[in-house]
């Protein structure tokens, strides 16, 4: 399969996980702006949801990234903007090894075929505290990919790093709906190196991720850039309240 980068006036985005908490708010987000003319929503199951440059695309990342998979007969997807919002937990895999290969393998791969195309920007979910060197199996992961994609050498690779997301997940606990509610109001106790402790609200990342792509391409954007709860905060502050 081979991603190529659109040079129209309008962009189009490609998304995985968009089915995931952020997932899905970053793809509101990318269907609600008019600089995206095309949005390619790579999937497992179908989207409960319609939208005139909405192109939905069902995969087996299994087969897709082993090359032995087509996509509606094609085996090239154009686009400008790669959205990576894949991610599990070890709990929900079953297993390390599963955990590993959604998080690790699959974004690694959708990372591999977006620069063989030619794409220049791609951004990731990661999360706070992601280190290669990591005790933590989770956070080794999640440092381990990080790496593993800049080395892809892409003109733009952003990386955004929360600690705790709010939203409304399907499996979301009563108490754990509690927690995370008294979570966001202890954020602004916390200042300082301390902030980036604190909740974000999964909209507000996905507003933020679409808000990067649109960043104008100046000499202090390229390469890589990671971005903690202050620095995705500041862009959703920056983002326009009308349209």
């Amino acid at each position: 399969m081979v991603i190529n980068m659109n040079r129209s006036s309008q962009r189009t985005a490609l998304i995985a996980g968009a089915t995931g908490l952020v997932g899905g708010h970053c793809l509101g987000a990318l269907l609600n702006n008019d600089r995206y003319g095309k949005v390619i929503a790579l999937t497992r199951q179908p989207l409960l949801i319609t939208h005139p440059k909405l192109e939905i695309r069902l995969v087996d990342f299994d087969e897709l990234l082993n090359g032995s998979s087509e996509i509606n007969g094609s085996t090239e997807l154009v686009c400008d903007d790669v959205f990576c919002c894949l991610g599990t937990t070890i709990k929900q895999a079953g297993s390390r090894d599963n955990f590993r290969k959604v998080d690790f393998e699959y974004c690694l791969g959708l990372a591999k075929l977006s620069r063989q195309g030619g794409a220049e920007h791609f951004l990731l979910i990661s999360a706070l505290g992601a280190s290669a060197k990591s005790p933590i199996f989770y956070s080794r992961v999640k440092g381990e990919l990080e790496r593993a994609i800049e080395t892809l050498g892409f003109t733009r690779y952003s990386v955004f790093q929360p600690s705790f997301l709010a939203g409304e997940r399907k499996d979301t606990r009563r108490a754990e709906a509690i927690g995370i509610e008294c979570a966001l109001k202890l954020s602004s106790l916390l200042v300082g190196p301390f902030a980036d402790c604190s909740v974000i609200k999964a909209e507000d990342l996905g507003a933020a991720m679409v808000f990067t792509a649109l960043q104008n391409t100046e000499s202090e954007m390229l390469g890589t850039r990671r971005l903690k709860y202050r620095e995705i905060m500041r862009l959703h502050e920056s983002l326009p309240r009308s349209r």
